[in-house]
């Protein structure tokens, strides 16, 4: 196994970071923001060398992209990271036992994250602040579409580490080849967790494959519910934001779906898509509506394919409804349980949406574009878990520990 002494190193890592102080942690986090700031014009220049391998057609293309203003959110993010509270040693239960013991449930660390992921250099920033605070070891397996972006942001990393005399292996950057891939997915001595990022090809090549145990971060298909009792103003907005704040995010809008009351309304609800050369996919009855006001180089009769997929691009589908029972059935068979929405004026339609769909994220007049964790005020995020166990939702330092029992005795001993 050529990754051996990588995946030695980070087991044996976990004994170094666990006595790191919470004032040590935040130090490191804040070198590691400022050293990212200078380094701000070497990062894009060799971000620009993934970029230019890749076309600016492809979906991920926007995703591995780095600008000055992302990397100055980034640096945010790891100074919000900072300034959260350390979660380590927290006291999640405490009692004593009728026969004296005492007991106390605490947070730890899960120990070695491993982390695989595609064309995402942010990932890398993420992941090492909120494993850093949560006192875990880090093992990251990028892609190779960004391999110069990740060998540059794990340079800032090991000289900010080297200047605190801290060992660089709590972080580290495995090749981005397949052998790598398949030797973290079976390193059950040394891994405790792997957490995919990335399309819903990689996620479940990693579920299927993988005998570490996995966090399953899926992708996002994501749906917007216009309720007969909707607010068109509020529907408009959030449609437009939901789509086209970043169509190459997980937490972007894939379907609309309308209630048969506003169909006479679509082309109002689309006018921002048009303008922005949103491509859509509309059911028959949407379809009559729209061909004789969008632009018909942008508009489609919906095949089934259309439906259950996660776009990526300036890409929509669009299916009508006669009631909220429909619209409920069709989440529930097209959705990635990741993000899904309802825009309503009636509560109790809203209360009905909210308890009946099974995402991790459910919104009420609001856009699904804060499926974040950032926006969560959580620091950043490691993954939206779209699983049920350990974790669900946007991930962050809470996520990222497990817990273990103190017991506490004065020389007790079980008699039966």
């Amino acid at each position: 196994m050529k990754n051996q002494e990588v995946f030695d190193n980070a087991r044996k890592a976990c004994r170094d970071i666990i006595h790191f102080s919470n004032d040590q942690i935040v130090e490191i986090l804040e070198q590691i923001a400022a050293e990212t700031t200078r380094s701000t014009d070497h990062l894009i220049r060799e971000n620009t060398k993934d970029l230019d391998r890749m076309s600016a057609d492809d979906p991920k293309y926007d995703r591995l992209k780095l600008t000055p203003e992302r990397i100055g959110d980034i640096v945010a993010d790891i100074l919000n990271v900072s300034k959260l509270n350390n979660p380590l040693g927290e006291i999640i239960e405490e009692k004593t036992l009728k026969n004296g013991l005492h007991l106390k449930k605490i947070r730890v660390p899960l120990g070695v994250v491993g982390i695989i992921y595609e064309a995402r250099p942010n990932v890398t920033f993420d992941v090492f602040s909120l494993c850093l605070k949560s006192g875990n070891v880090c093992l990251l397996k990028g892609g190779s579409d960004a391999h110069y972006s990740n060998q540059a942001i794990i340079g800032i990393f090991h000289r900010v580490l080297k200047g605190f005399d801290v060992n660089p292996n709590i972080v580290q950057l495995l090749p981005p080849d397949r052998e790598s891939t398949a030797e973290m997915m079976n390193a059950t001595d040394y891994i405790d967790i792997i957490i995919p990022r990335g399309s819903q090809g990689l996620i479940d090549f990693v579920r299927h494959n993988a005998r570490v145990p996995v966090i399953e971060t899926g992708a996002g298909i994501v749906h917007t519910f216009i309720d007969q009792s909707a607010d068109l103003t509020k529907a408009k907005a959030i449609i437009t934001n939901a789509k086209l704040r970043r169509v190459s995010v997980c937490n972007a809008l894939d379907c609309l779906i309308i209630h048969s009351s506003w169909l006479s309304d679509l082309p109002f609800l689309c006018e921002d898509l048009a303008r922005s050369d949103v491509e859509v996919f509309a059911d028959e009855e949407s379809y009559k509506v729209l061909k004789e006001s969008y632009p018909a180089n942008l508009i489609l009769p919906a095949q089934e394919a259309h439906y259950g997929t996660e776009f990526l691009a300036k890409k929509l589908s669009i299916k009508t409804v006669r009631n909220i029972e429909e619209a409920l059935d069709h989440i529930a068979e097209y959705s990635s349980k990741h993000s899904e929405a309802i825009i309503s004026e009636d509560q109790d339609m809203i209360s009905r949406f909210s308890k009946e769909v099974d995402a991790a994220v459910v919104y009420a007049n609001t856009s699904t574009a804060f499926t974040d964790g950032a926006q969560f005020e959580m620091g950043a995020e490691i993954g939206i878990s779209t699983q049920k166990l350990h974790a669900r939702g946007p991930m962050a330092i809470k996520e990222l520990t497990s817990y273990k029992w103190i017991v506490s005795g004065q020389g007790q001993v079980r008699e039966k």
